[in-house]
């Protein structure tokens, strides 16, 4: 299931995540900036909260709960309120905090590459390292930015995007390193339309608020005039990743270009769209978990 991905590019924090984030590495471009994938970024009415569960922590003060050893197949990472509860860092924690802001959660820390991810057909959705034919998943190298997930956002795989060749969803939900599950608040900046085997998978570029060009840094020529050669670097290593294993390189759409700010909210808002029909029940769930 694909969500929204965010990456982050400074030198404090970069993310990257699925519209899911990933940090940018450090030396020429260890600033903080955010790649992720897109979850919508409307916020949902009364009408649209889920009944049938506890609606968003519009105050996420959720804490970490993990469970087994790193790197082994029982290995989870929880999320709790409060009160002890296990919560969805999926559909509990609020996409938007309000003035452009979105909160952004720590899937894959940067400069790692075990390949981990919120694992969306599990009850409350807790991240865990993804497996293949029973192995765990590793990148062949790591992974530059700190990457992660737009919470409520999902990439509807029934629907065509006229705008990058008719790629359809792939179903899935900035300098410092963080550590995985962290909440952090990020600004979108640029969005990237990755098509992998077919499949349309959107990277957001962002940055963290506590990172110290932040308010420097608005929209995508921000992005290069304070990080330059970041977004190339980024869609070099999307591209790049899958060859070492002997697959084909992936394709961008958009013209092979990262699109600006105005387009990457369009993203996110039209991921959290399909969020919303998805627990509302007005699209098939399959086997992914809505608790």
């Amino acid at each position: 299931m694909a969500t929204a991905r965010v990456l982050t590019v400074a030198n404090t924090s970069c993310l990257l995540s699925k519209t899911t984030s990933f940090l940018a590495k450090q030396g020429p471009y260890s600033t903080s900036l955010c790649f992720t994938r897109r979850r919508a970024a409307s916020s949902l009415s009364s009408s649209c909260r889920r009944s049938f569960a506890c609606t968003a922590i519009y105050n996420p003060e959720v804490q970490i709960k993990e469970e087994g050893q790193p790197e082994t197949l029982d290995y989870r990472v929880f999320f709790v309120d409060r009160v002890g509860q296990k919560v969805s860092p999926w559909h509990d924690i609020p996409l938007q905090v309000g003035n452009g802001v979105f909160n952004f959660v720590v899937e894959i820390p940067k400069e790692s590459s075990a390949k981990m991810e919120v694992a969306t057909d599990e009850p409350h959705t807790p991240i865990k390292q993804d497996t293949k034919k029973g192995k765990l998943r590793y990148y062949p190298y790591n992974i530059n930015w700190n990457y992660g997930l737009l919470p409520q956002t999902w990439e509807d795989p029934s629907l065509a995007n006229s705008e990058v060749e008719g790629a359809f969803g792939d179903n899935d939900p900035g300098e410092s390193r963080r550590k995985i599950g962290e909440v952090l608040k990020v600004k979108p900046l640029a969005a990237l339309a990755m098509i992998d085997e077919g499949e349309l998978d959107w990277k957001i570029v962002a940055i963290s608020l506590d990172d110290p060009k932040a308010s420097l840094v608005n929209d995508i020529d921000d992005v290069e005039k304070h990080f330059p050669g970041t977004l190339t670097a980024i869609r070099d290593w999307f591209r790049d990743y899958k060859i070492p294993d002997g697959k084909p390189a992936n394709k961008f759409g958009l013209g092979n270009k990262a699109a600006n700010k105005d387009f990457a909210l369009k993203v996110i808002t039209e991921t959290n769209e399909s969020w919303a029909k998805l627990v509302k029940r007005s699209i098939p769930a399959g086997d992914l978990s809505l608790a």
